[in-house]
């Protein structure tokens, strides 16, 4: 009886242990966006006409183009980097914690923390950020946020490449 219970106990860890680890696919798209990375262009859906939208609890969207994004598999570390643009962007530099968030079958999530210096959370009850991974290659990497627009669900789409 005994063994029996030793045996039951080390299935029920290896469960445990299983149903936490990461997939394969997560690991991979972890080891694909290790890097540096530009963000070249935002796609907007389901809005029309001329917007002036912020983004991320930052700057209007516009700014984001052309910003440096770094992701380091090994610590989870990262930054985002903005250049100034005149008076409509002021230049910033952002440090992240990031990882790849999968739920069930659902698409796999780009997810990252706004960090400080000392890489303790920024934001309020340690909000963060999920894009939905909408495609992830050596070079291109292209994800999606979507939103409520006036009542309406709309999206933005970056478009990055990597350098």
């Amino acid at each position: 009886m005994k063994n029996f219970k030793t045996a039951l106990t080390a299935l029920a860890i290896i469960l445990v242990i299983s149903s936490c680890a990461t997939s394969k696919q997560a690991r991979t798209y972890k080891n694909d966006v290790n890097g540096s990375w530009q963000l070249e262009t935002i796609a907007v859906e389901g809005i029309s006409g001329k917007i002036k939208a912020t983004v991320l609890n930052e700057i209007d969207f516009h700014c984001f183009i052309g910003s440096m994004w770094s992701f380091n598999r090994s610590n989870s570390l990262g930054s985002y980097t903005i250049s100034k643009n005149g008076n409509e962007c002021p230049a910033l530099k952002r440090n992240i914690r990031w990882s790849i968030f999968e739920e069930g079958n659902a698409p796999k999530m780009l997810q990252y923390k706004r960090v400080d210096d000392k890489y303790k959370d920024m934001d309020e009850g340690a909000a963060g950020f999920r894009f939905t991974i909408v495609s992830l290659t050596d070079k291109n990497m292209q994800l999606r946020s979507d939103i409520s627009f006036e009542g309406k669900p709309a999206s933005f789409i970056y478009n990055f490449v990597k350098n």
